[in-house]
């Protein structure tokens, strides 16, 4: 009975730690930054045991592909340990399809890299992505998306090393008021075999330069 109870005692700490497939979001709709053009967004999200403060830049040196840098500070609980950390990620996308007159959906699909580390913490995780929208209205001010990752997933905890295999859905809502910026909501639920799901809410600004 005390070797179950130490195991079930170790599960759940394992379970309270950030979820392996939680490296960042879509944070931005389904449609590449033009040639030349770049993107820059500040985000604020939050989850069941960190908060984060990140910053993204994203601009393209080819037609249909663009790439993504991430960065950022997060407050995070660790077997009840309260850790500051630092979370970099980079990723890059390819323009499948856009909405028009034949088609409802603007889609890409890429990969993405991300690491994150503080005292006795670091994660590494790495997949593919894809994500989908589509605008709602005429005036093209609100657009609603969507995605998914599949990321392989390599954590550390106080010496601990463990891998994972996650699918993080996200879903999110951007309102564009005027040319030069863009604010946008994103939930996201990180789907896992091996750690509890967990969910997170992402609040952003983006400014398009």
């Amino acid at each position: 009975m005390k070797r179950l109870l130490a195991c079930a005692a170790v599960s759940f700490a394992l379970a309270a730690s950030p979820a392996l497939a939680q490296v960042h979001g879509i944070f931005n709709d389904a449609k590449v930054v033009p040639v030349n053009g770049h993107l820059g967004g500040a985000y604020l999200q939050f989850d069941q045991s960190s908060a984060s403060l990140m910053g993204q830049l994203r601009l393209s040196f080819f037609p249909n592909l663009d790439f993504g840098f991430l960065g950022g500070l997060s407050r995070l609980d660790v077997e009840n340990d309260t850790k500051s950390s630092v979370r970099l990620a980079t990723d890059f996308r390819g323009q499948i399809a856009s909405q028009g007159p034949n088609f409802p959906l603007n889609i890409t699909l890429g990969a993405a890299l991300g690491v994150e580390t503080a005292d006795g913490y670091s994660l590494l995780s790495v997949g593919p992505t894809a994500a989908v929208s589509i605008g709602l209205d005429q005036a093209k001010q609100w657009e609603a998306y969507g995605g998914a990752s599949l990321l392989l997933s390599r954590v550390e905890i106080s010496g601990r090393r463990d891998t994972d295999t996650s699918l993080p859905l996200r879903a999110g809502l951007q309102f564009s008021p005027n040319p030069d910026i863009r604010i946008l909501t994103e939930a996201q639920l990180a789907v896992s075999d091996e750690i509890n799901d967990d969910f997170s809410f992402t609040l952003g600004v983006l400014f398009p330069f």
